[in-house]
C-alpha cells in the first residue's frame, strides 16, 4: 500500500474506530447483556412449599441460562415482613413481599427499597376442616388458630382481619405462630381448629393437605371495606374470587387478594436489575407452567408497583420495550 492510498483510508478507519468505541461504551454502560456484574446474590423467598419458595427456585434456574455467571442464593424466611427486613439490612439483594407489608413497613431504611415488578396476587385463605362449624371470621373466638409466623405477611393481615371482626388477635383466640406446612400438619392431627394462609394459587402445601383431609375455605370478602376503613395499609387488598376446585372439590369462595412485588434496594447495580427484570418477564410462561400464579405476571401490570418506585434498572428495561 502506498503512502497516498493509506492517507485516503484514514477517514474511514477513524470513523470505524469511533463506532467501535461507541459500541464498547454502550456495552460497558449496560446495553449489552454481558456487562452485568457476576457472582452470588441473595434472594429471600419464604416458607418451604409456599409459592414464594417455588417461584424463587424456578427463577434461580431461569437465570442460569439468561444471566450466566449470576447465581441466586435462595434464603428461606418467615415471609413478607422478614423479607423486607433482610433486604433493607443488606442480607439479601432481592425478595418478594406483599404490597400491604411494604405499606406497613416502618424501618428508617424503607426509603432505600425499590420495586422490580408487580408479580402475581396472593389470595387470603381461612382454612378449616370440611365438617367445621366455622362459617365466618367471628366464629374463631376462643379457638386454636394458625396465624402465620411472626414476620410473615399473613400474620400482619390476620391480626387486622381479626380486629375488624371484633376479635382481639392476642387474647380473643389461641394463636399459633406457624408456617403453612406446620399449620396443615396441626390441622390434620386435630391440634388446630383453623388457620390463615396468604399465597398464590394453588399453594402446594394446601394441595397436599387437601389430599389427606377434606378442607373448606371460609369466605372473607365481606370484610374488605371494613379493613380499608380501619387500616390504611390494607388499601392494596381487593375483594376477589377464589376459583372453584383449586383444592379438591371446593366451591368458589369470595375472599381477598393483594399484589406481590419483587423488590430490591436502590444501591443494587442497575445492569444486574435490568437483566433480572428481563429474566422475570421472559421466563413467565416457563415458570407459569409449574407455578400457576406466575402466569399472572404481565407487562401491562408489572410496572404498577405502588407503594414502591421502580428501580432505575427495571425502569430502563421497561423503557427499552417501547417502539
Amino acid at each position: 500500500m502506498t503512502w497516498t492510498s493509506a492517507r485516503r483510508l484514514w477517514p474511514a478507519l477513524a470513523a470505524l474506530l469511533l463506532v467501535a468505541g461507541a459500541l464498547g461504551g454502550w456495552w460497558l454502560a449496560g446495553g449489552g447483556t454481558a456487562s452485568y456484574p457476576k457472582g452470588v446474590r441473595g434472594f429471600a423467598t419464604g416458607v418451604p412449599n409456599g409459592v414464594y419458595d417455588r417461584y424463587g427456585n424456578l427463577l434461580q434456574q431461569a437465570l442460569q441460562t439468561s444471566m450466566p455467571g449470576v447465581e441466586l442464593r435462595l434464603d428461606g424466611s418467615q415471609g413478607s415482613v422478614d423479607n423486607l427486613e433482610r433486604v433493607t439490612a443488606g442480607q439479601d439483594d432481592f425478595a418478594i413481599a406483599t404490597a400491604d407489608a411494604v405499606a406497613d413497613f416502618t424501618s428508617p431504611a424503607k426509603g432505600r427499597l425499590r420495586a422490580i415488578a408487580r408479580l402475581y396476587d396472593d389470595y387470603l385463605q381461612l382454612v378449616v376442616p370440611a365438617g367445621s362449624p366455622i362459617q365466618k371470621v367471628s366464629d374463631l373466638a376462643g379457638l386454636r388458630v394458625g396465624v402465620g409466623q411472626q414476620k410473615s405477611g399473613v400474620n400482619l393481615i390476620t391480626r387486622e382481619l381479626l380486629t375488624v371482626a371484633g376479635i382481639d388477635p392476642d387474647r380473643g383466640i389461641k394463636p399459633r405462630l406457624l408456617g403453612v406446612g406446620d399449620e396443615g400438619d396441626a390441622l390434620a392431627k386435630g391440634d388446630l381448629d383453623a388457620f390463615f394462609w396468604s399465597g398464590g394459587l394453588p399453594t402446594t402445601a394446601l394441595t397436599s393437605l387437601s389430599e389427606r383431609v377434606p378442607l373448606r375455605i371460609v369466605p372473607l370478602g365481606d370484610l374488605t371495606d371494613a379493613l380499608h376503613r380501619q387500616f390504611a395499609d390494607t388499601a392494596a387488598y381487593r375483594t376477589a374470587v377464589l376459583p372453584a376446585s383449586i383444592y379438591a372439590d371446593n366451591p368458589a369462595v369470595l375472599t381477598m387478594a393483594v399484589p406481590n412485588l419483587l423488590i430490591t434496594r436502590d444501591d443494587v447495580d442497575q445492569r444486574l436489575v435490568e437483566g433480572l427484570t428481563r429474566a422475570v418477564i421472559d421466563s413467565r410462561d416457563w415458570i407459569g407452567r409449574q407455578v400457576h400464579a406466575a402466569q399472572r405476571v404481565d407487562l401491562r401490570t408489572a410496572v404498577y408497583t405502588d407503594p414502591l418506585p421502580l428501580h432505575e434498572g427495571a425502569r430502563r428495561y421497561y423503557r427499552s420495550l417501547k417502539p
